[in-house]
């Protein structure tokens, strides 16, 4: 097992790993609209906030070894599931052709006040 810490404000503020690689798979923690470069909060639309999140998925999955199309699983929390085609428009935009199965889990309230949280699972890229 090798756990994954980006350099940048991505790290944890809690007890838990940013994602953790193991059998050559990788394990994203559930991740918020946070600036990578300095650490703060980024409120904004859902569309905005799921763009950021997006973004540094892609940081965490590079510094592990792996990029967006080895995707394999997404799980998204929103607060309402009249949300869903706001994020789900950036979420296509995002992937293009690339299809990862996912689920989508509408809950009362999310850390913080965000609008918007994302775990992933994805593979390392084969060398």
């Amino acid at each position: 097992m090798k756990f994954i810490s980006t350099n940048n404000a991505l790290k944890p503020s809690g007890h838990y790993s940013q994602a953790i690689v193991h059998n050559d798979l990788v394990f994203i923690s559930g991740q918020l609209s946070i600036d990578p470069e300095t650490g703060e909060k980024k409120f904004g639309t859902i569309e905005d906030e799921t763009d950021r999140i997006l973004k540094n998925i892609e940081l965490i999955l590079k510094e592990a070894g792996s990029d967006k199309n080895h995707i394999l699983k997404t799980t998204i929390y929103i607060p309402d599931i009249s949300l869903w085609d706001k994020v789900n428009k950036v979420y296509s935009d995002f992937f293009e052709n690339h299809k990862p199965t996912r689920s989508v889990v509408p809950t009362k309230d999310l850390h913080f006040g965000f609008k918007v949280e994302i775990e992933v699972i994805a593979t390392i890229i084969e060398k």
